[in-house]
């Protein structure tokens, strides 16, 4: 699955907004939009940060 399509997923499983996970990865809201629009990705310090919130293993965002 698309690295994009992965991060809704686990986002809306969490019941976060692009908001939230934004705040909670130090990024804009518009920054995890582009991401989940692919727009662009996440460098590996976000990435991480995002399997933290997510609580699954790195290699599956």
């Amino acid at each position: 699955m698309e690295l994009s399509k992965q991060i809704r997923k686990y986002r809306t499983e969490s019941n976060l907004s692009q908001e939230e996970l934004a705040d909670k990865v130090f990024v804009s809201r518009q920054t995890i939009s582009n991401w989940e629009n692919d727009k662009n990705y996440p460098d590996i310090k976000s990435l991480v940060l995002m399997s933290e919130v997510f609580q699954v293993s790195l290699d599956k965002v």
